[in-house]
């Protein structure tokens, strides 16, 4: 096998040859959920600051093949799937792939929607290219991580990868053609840690980037534009220069295996993943009767990265809010839910949360962080008033494929994210036409207009 064969080339031939599994019904199922998922994060998003700056910025007259979310105002091409993917990563309810520290539907739905629309495609054809999208992803961001985190926001490159790979698929490019996507996608992966490590709107813009990039390397090679082939795994490539030269032979390993979409995270809080493990094993302490005048201090013990990335000690704003473990296990202690409203202004000013969060300590556990990222893990230990410890571990997080949430529960997650943004009737009849996805003729056609 050549160094091109090995990367790029044989990805693509993987990818192509998912066909036969793509009718798979827990594959479509599982496809199904991923694009309810997104379009439940990306309606919440959309009337956040970043999407509609935007929106503003470039969509001037309403003209275009591709639609938004969740009006559905007419965009170009490119640019609906920059917005939405921007508003889908934006509210932090997106889903996530565990073992490659990744969002992959914000960027790979995102393109696949927006193409599908352009070309009049089918519910049908949108599963199958978003399955796809989310093989080629995830199976790169297992492969570079946790390396590749140091530094680098996966969603933001690596969802570059995912968005052409679903944009490949709809458009029916050969392996070659789908390995040159791939390539020109690799050179124009990028987004740096550093801008979630402050209140910034960069974040949900790298998965916006991420969409528009993929979109644009698979609608380039479909024409015959050509990209390096050996761009992964060549000696100035993705992989030496982004994460500690990985074994690519890992990427196309066990071919035959569960497909990645069906071992997705469906999000159940709405912050930072790195937050789950504390916020679940905080909502089992309060479903045991624990409250927030109850507490005289709490230890959150959790992996490293935790702690680094979701360690914002006194957080003062939204951003922050969600990128604090302090925070998110308080407003779990003292609301019982950590979803929208908890990062609300009243909530971020209520004085009991910010007593709470003065009393929480966050500890890195160094056992965890050697079972990162395949677990995701934290111990809460709540000191009560009266000198009574109580204790809660969790070794994986509500939403995981080893804990999944229910077909029921992410409807309900839906509706929650959705109806205070386009109202309940608007609410009824999108989250019907998107559970029967599959037999649509036309994506186009979705219902994405408000009440009246």
């Amino acid at each position: 096998m050549t160094g091109a064969d090995a990367g790029t080339l044989a990805l693509a031939g993987l990818a192509v040859g998912l066909e036969p599994r793509l009718a798979d019904p827990a594959v479509l199922d599982a496809a199904t959920r991923a694009v309810v998922d997104w379009f439940g994060a990306t309606v919440a998003g959309s009337v956040m600051a970043p999407a509609e700056l935007l929106t503003a910025a470039l969509v001037e007259d309403g003209t275009g093949d591709a639609r938004l979310v969740p009006g559905g105002r007419a965009a170009p091409t490119r640019v609906a799937a920059l917005v939405n993917a921007t508003a889908s990563h934006t509210a932090e309810m997106d889903d996530i792939y565990r073992e490659g520290i990744y969002h992959p539907g914000s960027p790979t739905v995102a393109a696949a929607l927006a193409l599908a629309q352009h070309r009049g495609a089918s519910g049908l054809d949108l599963l199958e290219a978003v399955a796809v999208g989310y093989e080629v992803g995830d199976r790169i961001a297992e492969t570079v991580n946790p390396a590749h985190y140091r530094f680098w926001h996966t969603t933001g490159t690596v969802g570059t990868l995912g968005a052409a790979a679903a944009a490949a698929r709809l458009l029916g490019l050969d392996v070659e053609r789908f390995a040159h996507a791939l390539a020109t996608a690799t050179t124009m992966a990028a987004g740096l840690q550093q801008a979630f490590r402050s209140d910034a709107m960069s974040k949900p813009l790298h998965a916006g980037h991420a969409a528009e990039a993929g979109l644009l390397a698979a609608m380039a090679a479909a024409k015959g534009f050509t990209g390096a082939l050996d761009i992964l795994e060549g000696e100035v490539g993705f992989g030496a220069a982004m994460a500690a030269s990985p074994d690519w032979a890992k990427a196309t390993a066990a071919p035959g295996g569960r497909l990645a979409i069906t071992r997705a995270t469906v999000k159940n809080h709405s912050c930072c993943g790195h937050t789950f493990a504390a916020v679940d094993a905080a909502l089992r302490l309060r479903a045991d009767g624990l409250r927030a005048e109850d507490v005289d201090s709490i230890e959150v013990r959790t992996y490293t990265t935790a702690t680094k990335v979701a360690g914002v000690a006194d957080p003062r704003t939204a951003f922050e809010a969600k990128f604090s473990n302090a925070y998110c296990v308080a407003a779990a202690v003292a609301l019982g839910s950590v979803r929208l409203r908890a990062f609300e202004p009243n909530a971020l000013a209520d004085k009991t949360i910010r007593d709470l969060v003065s009393r929480t300590t966050v500890v890195a556990d160094d056992a965890m962080e050697e079972l990162f990222p395949g677990r995701r893990c934290a111990t809460v230990v709540v000191t009560d008033r009266s000198g009574e410890t109580r204790v809660a571990e969790r070794t994986t997080r509500k939403g995981d494929p080893d804990d999944p949430l229910t077909d029921g529960e992410l409807a309900e997650k839906f509706a929650d994210l959705v109806a205070p943004v386009i109202g309940e009737a608007a609410t009824e009849r999108l989250s019907a036409a998107l559970w029967s996805l599959a037999s649509n003729p036309a994506v186009r056609d979705l219902p994405l207009g408000e009440d009246s």
